[in-house]
């Protein structure tokens, strides 16, 4: 049974790899200029990982995983200047407590499914512990590391706690940079946006000398909210929603998003905090209104200044004047609204839990719509 899961696996990552076609391979017009693969990976030094669980059906269909994103790649465990938001705080992200305190993000930013946060979280510490590595911010005795979450219990057994500590490991010990699989991948495996397959998405933003990267694990909207370039999508392709049969969800946002924003301009704490509520708008750009349902929940870093967290001494940093901050501003709408996109279309549909299904986003009626609206 472990060998047809492993297969399955690794059937849907080379599924997704060939198939990936993007928005921009779509012809949806975007605003900005992406980096060379378009992805959080853009910004040097940030590496993705993953691990994807699909086996079973019916009762036992297992469609979950584990997604880490390191600001300094997994080989480098100093700290990063960092800010949070919670546009609607029903969901967790742990570890923000201290870093509203301290400003420092420190290790990976680890996304899974909401039943699973405490095991990821102690994963992680179990891991640093086993390499040796400190567990925090200059300190070796106590560490709060961050971990979020969106529900996938739609497709997936959630109750049945799938993810383990040694699934937590491989997303951290097989991230790397470059180009990222998208979609049904990692802790957005099992997830749904806007009545289509959700999951992981991810794109990039150039501007000047820096980069703004993205990550999304997008389980959010309602059908009806959809909107693609400014196009309502959700509206024009309006079967095959799957909260059909669930009367009372059917009309409610019951999804949450997370996402991550990474930069290599020298910002502080306090303006990575501005730049992850920047990634509201870029939300708002395909339509959501952020229902109470859902947890909207942001984390922005900053590759610049490798000193942020000397533990002695005085410490000389970089910033970015908050009067020069408006293209970092935009590239954050813009890569979040693409990445929220190329999730959706990096999907593929899946069937999972009690046998219910979600359709993916099709992409040939997508571009139907685009140019029914002369885009």
């Amino acid at each position: 049974m472990k060998f047809k899961s492993l297969v399955l696996i690794l059937f849907v990552s080379l599924l997704a790899m060939r198939a990936a076609e993007r928005a921009r391979d779509l012809g949806v017009p975007l605003d900005g200029t992406p980096g060379p693969a378009n992805a959080i990976t853009d910004v040097k030094g940030v590496e993705v990982g993953y691990q994807t669980l699909i086996s079973g059906a019916n009762n036992s269909a297992v469609r979950t995983g584990v997604t880490a994103v390191w600001p300094r790649g997994k080989s480098d465990g100093a700290p990063v200047f960092g800010g949070w938001f919670s546009l609607n705080g029903n969901g967790e992200m742990t570890g923000t407590t201290w870093l509203e305190e301290s400003g420092l993000l420190s290790g990976p930013v680890m996304i899974t499914n909401t039943h699973s946060v405490g095991t990821v979280r102690d994963a992680f510490l179990k891991w640093q512990v086993a390499q040796s590595r400190n567990v925090g911010v200059g300190t070796n005795l106590w560490g709060l590391p961050v971990v979020a979450e969106t529900w996938d219990g739609f497709l997936s057994d959630i109750n049945g706690f799938h993810v383990t500590d040694a699934d937590t490991v491989v997303a951290l010990e097989s991230a790397k940079s470059g180009p990222i699989l998208e979609g049904n991948v990692g802790g957005g495996t099992g997830m749904v946006c806007y009545g289509f397959k959700g999951g992981t998405g991810t794109s990039s933003r150039k501007y000047g000398p820096y980069t703004v990267g993205v990550l999304v694990q997008c389980n959010c909207g309602r059908r009806s909210q959809l909107k693609i370039a400014g196009i309502p999508v959700g509206q024009e392709i309006p079967e095959g929603v799957p909260y059909a049969a669930n009367g009372a969800f059917r009309d409610e946002d019951v999804g949450s998003i997370i996402i991550v924003v990474a930069t290599d301009a020298p910002l502080l704490p306090q303006q990575l905090k501005r730049l992850a509520r920047r990634a509201s708008m870029g939300l708002a750009r395909t339509g959501s209104s952020s229902g109470n349902g859902s947890g909207d929940i942001f984390i922005a870093f900053s590759t610049a200044n490798p000193q942020a967290g000397t533990p002695k001494g005085i410490v000389n940093v970089a910033m970015l004047p908050n009067d020069e901050m408006n293209p970092t501003f935009d590239a954050t709408v813009q890569a979040t609204e693409e990445a929220i996109i190329n999730a959706m279309l990096g999907a593929q549909s899946m069937t999972g839990y009690q046998d219910h299904k979600v359709i993916a986003l099709p992409h040939d009626r997508l571009k139907e719509v685009l140019r029914k609206y002369g885009r």
